[in-house]
């Protein structure tokens, strides 16, 4: 068996994996919401988008203290980001009963605010490195410290606003047992984690053989490597019809991505992380940062037509502004 095909039998095994394992979490996750009284959004931005963003954690780890690749853990941080954005595209056209926004808390509004707001402060830091590189804890940029500062803010704020606005939560799961839901989920998670964390190893093997460069293998095939977990239970939430949990899954999965990259830079010990990056990075914040606004007057307006039938408008424009990222970062590595 050639080395290439081997690797492609390991990536496949990966996805098929987490996929089989995402639908379980997707199940045991909306079981949690009914037997605890918490609300879907708020199983999906914290005990989902934890597990599913474990993966983008262990990469970015991994390349800034073995491989000493700092574009290569932004460009996974922020391609997952653009990536998992993208996959409400794909939720547009697998939901066939009217706009899946239609359905959604106005909470993840303010998720999705958050998001563009921790988008902005890691963008500022990438573009302005030459001028605030002496901004810093040691060699932890004051960016880093503002990203955890207001990772903490979004996540009491969400919490509060959904105590606040609390709906009565749809027992799905009544014959199941809190125990029962509990290590059901736990198994489910250590499958995704366990197989994410392979699945990123595998595509940085194959991403080297095609010769690309750290910053287009980090936003592009890192990123959606890492990301095929919220892939996974993000469609087995739609299918259940568990939209919140689908759309707490995603928003939290950005905002605990963007917390990463802070993460990297306090690992990343020769010196701020966004001092040794690309500055194309900062196209990929931008392209999240519309992306979130495309979600946010979604929520708001509540698309009913659909573009050729396909998607409403609010999903041509995340595939739109994926493409865009996508076709930069190309063009740079070329």
């Amino acid at each position: 068996m050639s080395t290439v095909l081997r690797i492609w039998l390991e990536f496949a095994a990966c996805v098929v994996l987490i996929g089989v394992a995402g639908s379980r979490l997707a199940r045991y996750g909306d079981a949690l919401a009914s037997l605890t009284g918490l609300s879907r959004n708020w199983i999906g931005m914290i005990l989902m988008a934890t597990v599913t963003s474990l993966p983008e954690l262990v990469t970015g780890l991994s390349a800034v203290t073995i491989a000493a690749a700092p574009d290569l853990a932004v460009g996974d941080a922020l391609g997952s980001c653009v990536f998992n954005l993208a996959i409400l595209a794909v939720v547009d056209v697998v939901h066939r009963n009217g706009s899946f926004y239609a359905e959604a808390s106005r909470v993840h509004v303010l998720s999705a605010a958050f998001g563009i707001g921790l988008l902005a402060m890691a963008g500022i830091g990438i573009a302005t490195k030459s001028y605030t590189a002496s901004w810093s804890l040691g060699h932890v940029s004051a960016f880093s410290l503002a990203l955890i500062l207001a990772y903490a803010v979004a996540m009491r704020t969400i919490f509060r606003a959904e105590q606040r606005g609390a709906r009565p939560q749809v027992a799905t799961a009544a014959a199941m047992r809190l125990r029962q839901a509990l290590g059901g989920y736990a198994l489910a998670a250590i499958v995704i984690v366990v197989a994410g964390i392979w699945l990123p190893l595998v595509g940085v093997q194959l991403a080297r053989i095609m010769g690309w460069s750290d910053s287009f293998v980090g936003t592009l095939f890192i990123a959606l490597a890492t990301s095929t977990p919220e892939l996974a239970t993000t469609l087995a939430a739609v299918r259940m019809g568990a939209i919140d949990l689908a759309l707490g899954n995603i928003l939290g999965s950005n905002l605990f991505d963007l917390l990463i990259v802070a993460m990297d830079d306090i690992a990343y010990v020769p010196g701020s992380i966004f001092k040794g990056v690309s500055t194309v990075h900062v196209v990929s914040v931008l392209c999240a940062a519309l992306m979130n606004v495309a979600v946010i007057v979604a929520l708001l307006r509540r698309p009913a037509g659909r573009v050729l039938r396909t998607m409403s408008w609010a999903g041509v424009a995340l595939v739109v502004l994926y493409f865009l990222n996508a076709i930069v970062q190309y063009r740079h590595a070329s």
